[in-house]
């Protein structure tokens, strides 16, 4: 089974084409353009430099959050037009846990972490043991100070990836066995969601072009100033 995958979930983007764990070309971009001037062209120039045609590809995965509200939706919306377009289904994959599958040979733990901004992280814990990983928690946004106590109570070598691990690391470098991945692993990548969509596909989770969403953690920005703005002027009439 041919996967082509896209990951958009931050200030990175990557796509790529994974075949029976083997991963057959990626293209990878951390320079802050717009994802929507990126991604196109890099899945383009990935089909032309991999000989593959959009024909050949079985299913298409996205990172479908946690993540940026704009960058998540702008790779869920090419990965919906390309499936749309040859009639192929669609698997989503969570960001964090692709993160995972940057490090198959790590022995511990995983903590995949993004800067949520508003002094959160969004962040899951896995367990790596034989190239084996399973998850430990579910994705969430909490606070860095919460995540450290976490981390602080983990028995095993913690290894940190996402584009939120230096932040973290910054903050939790005291812990024992807390280590940062290097830079070639640590951020988002489309390889290790099409890694994790291989599995899910076997599993038979897959879903329609229609089907396929984004997952937020939290409210985008506007909605969550709105409901502030909002619930202000509930609390003025109230003491009126």
């Amino acid at each position: 089974m041919k996967i082509l995958a896209i990951e958009s979930s931050a200030g990175s983007a990557s796509a790529a084409i994974v075949e029976e764990e083997k991963v057959l070309g990626e293209f990878f971009t951390n320079t802050r353009l717009t994802h929507s001037q990126t991604l196109m062209p890099m899945v383009e120039s990935l089909l032309r430099c991999t000989a593959i045609s959009l024909d050949d590809i079985d299913a298409f995965a996205a990172a479908v959050g946690p993540g940026s509200f704009t960058g998540l939706r702008i790779g869920v919306a090419a990965v919906k037009g390309l499936a749309r377009a040859k009639e192929k289904p669609c698997i989503p994959v969570s960001t964090l846990e692709a993160m995972a599958y940057h490090v198959p040979l790590w022995d511990g733990v995983v903590c995949g972490v993004m800067d949520a901004r508003c002094k959160q992280v969004y962040t899951a814990l896995f367990a790596v043991e034989n190239q084996q990983i399973k998850r430990l928690t579910p994705d969430e946004a909490i606070s860095l100070e919460e995540l450290k106590g976490r981390l602080a109570a983990v028995k095993k070598k913690v290894i940190l990836v996402g584009d939120g691990a230096q932040l973290c690391y910054n903050e939790c470098k005291d812990l024992p066995g807390v280590c940062l991945a290097s830079p070639q692993m640590r951020f988002q990548r489309a390889a290790g969601v099409g890694m994790r969509a291989l599995e899910l596909a076997q599993e038979g989770r897959k879903v329609t072009p229609q089907e396929l969403s984004v997952t937020y953690l939290r409210l985008p920005q506007a909605e969550r100033e709105l409901k502030k703005k909002q619930a202000a002027g509930q609390n003025k009439s109230c003491q009126e």
